[in-house]
């Protein structure tokens, strides 16, 4: 499958329905670079004309606001809104809940005004759409699914429903974890803690986290973000129970099932 950069479809005259914007994670952390492979391969079988920004794209800032590093913050966000706007980007998607929440909350004040997409609404959009149907007899039919909600996705933005919809399409049997939506447990990693070391403490947030996902039963945990997606894994393999239960983006799941 080729991915076309924005640089090569408007050298070919062309204009892509929206733009994948991949994150760091997502391009350089070997595991969630499976994310972005499965995203990308579904938006392909959908029949979604897109392109990412290829090295054109820097971080989205998010890590250096959340550690209070603003003037590096605004440097980069106003790198990047140059960039977008000089494309002319009008919509764009993202598997990174925290490249949404800033690129949709948090660029407009700078000048970067577009339509955000988290991946998870727009695999819903597409399910309902019917652009992408699951297996009847998929892997994950029946299996016990319990979905963790990101922070950045859940209560900075409202956003429950659309991922546990697209589970629900895998015809799965989804369980939730007591502390779920509105009241959900952080994975640890947010506000830049993914990027420093741990401070003092009687536990591990994304043990205690993966603790409560393997008490619901699930075979199978959904995450609909990298840095959750890490430190549930780290989790699971805390508890010495990885080879019980595997963490999973809900894009992988529906890749998986096409």
């Amino acid at each position: 499958m080729n991915v076309p950069t924005m640089a090569e479809m408007v050298a070919n005259g062309e204009t892509p329905e929206i733009l994948f914007w991949v994150g760091c994670a997502g391009s350089f952390d070997q595991r969630a670079q499976k994310i972005t492979k499965a995203f990308a391969t579904i938006l392909d079988h959908a029949g979604i004309k897109f392109a990412i920004l290829g090295k054109e794209e820097a971080c989205s800032g998010d890590p250096a606001r959340r550690a209070g590093n603003e003037f590096l913050f605004q440097m980069t966000a106003y790198n990047n809104i140059q960039v977008l706007n000089g494309y002319e980007i009008k919509k764009i998607v993202t598997a990174c809940p925290h490249c949404f929440n800033i690129l949709k909350n948090e660029y407009p004040e700078l000048g970067g005004n577009y339509q955000v997409v988290h991946h998870t609404q727009l695999l819903q959009q597409l399910i309902d759409e019917g652009k992408v149907k699951m297996k009847e007899d998929g892997s994950f039919k029946g299996k016990k699914i319990t979905y963790h909600d990101s922070c950045y996705l859940g209560r900075s933005n409202n956003i429950y429903e659309a991922p546990r919809k697209v589970l629900e399409a895998l015809d799965a049997d989804l369980v939730e974890m007591k502390r779920c939506r509105t009241n959900g447990l952080c994975c640890g990693a947010g506000g830049a803690q993914m990027f420093k070391e741990e401070e003092k403490g009687d536990r591990y947030v994304n043990v205690e986290r993966s603790q409560e996902a393997i008490g619901t039963g699930a075979q199978i945990v959904a995450a609909a973000c990298p840095f959750c997606n890490t430190m549930l894994t780290d989790g699971v393999k805390n508890k010495e129970r990885e080879n019980e239960v595997r963490v999973m983006d809900v894009a992988e799941m529906v890749a998986e099932n096409l």
